[in-house]
């Protein structure tokens, strides 16, 4: 055992290994006995990659290079490939056309060329007429893009929209039969967490829909997958009771399915996103999240009885059923996030693919321990906590770890106790880790998601910083060494803190928000009235945005801070970091910028995570005192 500072203990978890080997795994798709997946590659330049994973093992690329299954709809995307029979459709990035690749073939262009301007997600394969139902966002008018619902021929690619109107449009679900079409919808200044609908039509001889029935949802009311069950009912999911809870449509009556505080929905920052499927008609497998943890269950869909389901999983972020197969993507304490298949015959589990290539030793593995605190207002707020962990190190006599605390991006979403490469690089170092689910986390009810209501730039702070006193009270870490990080909205919050609390010496960016003046006049359609609900409407409240800014007042930031942005970043501009960092750099605040060529909302490429992540902590050690040669030689 050797003793060494907090921050510059041995670890085997790197930048390089984290970049190198952190694929992005999300869009899940269930074909007969093949599995299917898309990937991200840091190590392709962030490519995304779909793979087909056969009933015998083998895992084979369906998109060869340069074709990147990925699309842009609100910038996010997401809902990006649809399977059947074989036949795969995909979204492709460079020129957001749709492709069509049968196996054993080249990927072949299905829908028109429009040099970017019409892109599509949520793809849905409606078997009965040949087509692809999916979300359309066209960008060759003037103003705000127009989404609508539409169809595209699979024989010939031929576009033809079946409903528009609303502002926005996600999760069309053809029934069994092909005779109905449901979806959500909402509008502005509405995100889908806060209001949104779910509608009915039925579809025409032609293809058309006829006369339109709204199901459920409205301005109070969030909604989320509608979903048909194998004998032709309607399910989806509403907080109508304060959680996002299963409900079915009997008739004109809305019907609740095993009511409980907890959520089955979450925030649909991208498309494609399920938590439920069904087994049978009468058996529905879903996941909900209690806290920050997710549990797997089997749901009776007339009694509503629930049966758990024990996977070793607790984060789960997407779920596929079909022909006595789960399949979702997730991550536990000590698994990295994995596409992990299920035999619902015996239970057994098959790890598809890993987000990693090689394994973590878990002796320097430290599990997140939840915590809850009392904050502003009598409020109890939550969290995960990470203590150092290393079997090969620790800290002199007496000392106590330094902590960085994370603030999540959304600020709608939340953090899980699921495996964190990013997390573990820095408690295997010996700094401990609070990461806050603080006031509009998902996890905890409607009400919870509300607190942010107006006040954001205020509750999350507040949580972010008594969150990191609760800690120092209670005897865990160095009440003088705290840091604070986040990126997108986190990183609004990283800035806010520093600029209008005292308490954190150091703070990290990831292209946070900086000027919510700003992001209210030039961020893109999705996100345009967001901040209608967290600060208030705009210009009307200016005063609430300019008040809130931390890049008004760079005379109140006194401590040094470290800013990452991607150079082609759509929805927090460059420009949001770069008037801080010229505002800090005139004050001769310590300060330094990392600016990305080609990285857009989110890093990518193997090579930017791994300067960020190595700058962060050389970062840290210049402020907190330990050494640099032991960070490079912790690579």
């Amino acid at each position: 055992m050797t003793i060494a500072l907090h921050g510059s203990w041995i670890s085997p978890i790197t930048a390089d290994l984290i970049a190198s080997g952190s694929r992005r795994l999300t869009d899940i798709a269930l074909d007969g006995d093949d599995c299917y997946w898309i990937e991200g590659r840091p190590t392709e330049g962030g490519r995304a990659v779909i793979v087909r994973r056969t009933r015998d093992g083998r895992n084979v690329d369906i998109n060869p290079a340069p074709l990147s299954a990925r699309n842009r709809v609100h910038e996010y995307g997401g809902g990006a490939l649809a399977v059947a029979d074989g036949v795969v459709f995909f979204c492709n990035d460079a020129d957001a056309r749709v492709y069509r690749v049968a196996v054993g073939s080249a990927p072949a262009p299905l829908t028109a060329d429009t040099n970017g301007a019409v892109r599509y997600a949520d793809l849905t394969i409606d078997r009965r007429r040949n087509r692809l139902v999916c979300i359309v966002e066209d960008h060759r008018g003037e103003g705000e893009p127009v989404n609508s619902i539409g169809a595209i021929s699979a024989r010939d690619g031929t576009l033809t929209i079946l409903a528009s109107g609303a502002d926005f449009y996600s999760t069309p679900a053809v029934s069994p039969n092909g005779a109905w079409l449901a979806w959500q919808s909402w509008n502005h200044p509405n995100m889908p967490w806060d209001g949104s609908e779910i509608w009915l039509a039925p579809v025409q001889p032609d293809g058309t829909l006829g006369a339109v029935r709204l199901v459920a949802g409205g301005e109070h009311e969030s909604v989320f997958q509608p979903e048909w069950s194998p004998d032709g009912r309607l399910h989806f999911v509403s907080d109508r009771n304060g959680w996002w809870n299963l409900y079915r449509l009997d008739g004109d009556a809305i019907v609740p399915i095993g009511p409980m505080k907890a959520e089955f929905g979450q925030p649909q920052w991208s498309f494609g996103v399920r938590t439920y499927g069904f087994e049978s008609a009468r058996s529905i497998l879903a996941w909900r999240d209690e806290g920050g943890v997710s549990k797997i269950a089997r749901i009776d869909t007339a009694a509503g009885a629930l049966e758990p389901i024990e996977t070793g999983f607790t984060a789960l972020r997407m779920l596929r059923v079909q022909s006595g197969t789960l399949l979702f993507v997730g991550s536990s304490p000590t698994q990295p996030t994995s596409v992990v298949r299920v035999d619902l015959a015996s239970y057994a589990l098959t790890i598809a693919r890993t987000a990693f290539d090689g394994t973590i030793d878990s002796r320097f593995v430290s599990e997140a321990e939840p915590i809850s605190f009392p904050t502003t207002d009598g409020a109890i707020a939550h969290g995960l906590y990470y203590a150092p962990r290393n079997p090969m190190s620790t800290g002199p006599a007496g000392a106590k770890p330094p902590l960085v605390v994370m603030s999540h991006g959304g600020p709608t979403g939340a953090t899980s106790s699921g495996f964190s490469a990013g997390i573990q690089f820095f408690t295997s170092r010996g700094i401990a880790v609070l990461d806050v689910n603080y006031g509009g986390s998902t996890g905890y009810g409607r009400a919870y998601r509300q607190r942010l209501n107006g006040a954001w730039g205020i509750v999350d702070v507040d949580d972010c910083v008594n969150g990191a006193l609760y800690l120092v009270a209670r005897g865990d870490i160095d009440g003088e060494r705290l840091a604070i990080t986040g990126g997108s909205a986190g990183g609004y919050t990283t800035l806010a803190a520093l600029t209008f609390r005292d308490v954190f010496k150091v703070g990290a960016s990831y292209y946070g928000v900086s000027d919510l003046e700003a992001l209210a006049r030039d961020t893109h359609k999705f996100e345009s009235r967001y901040l209608d609900s967290m600060i208030g409407p705009y210009p009307a409240m200016r005063d609430r945005y300019v008040e809130r800014s931390p890049v008004n007042f760079p005379e109140r930031l006194n401590c040094p801070v470290i800013f990452f942005q991607g150079l082609e970043d759509r929805v927090v501009p460059p420009d949001q970091a770069e008037r801080m960092v010229d505002g800090l750099r005139k004050r001769g605040i310590p300060v330094e910028y990392r600016a990305y060529p080609g990285e857009q909302h989110g890093f990518r490429r193997a090579e930017n995570i791994r300067d960020s992540l190595d700058a962060e902590l050389a970062f840290y050690g210049r402020v907190f005192g330990f050494a640099e040669p032991a960070i490079v030689a912790g690579r």
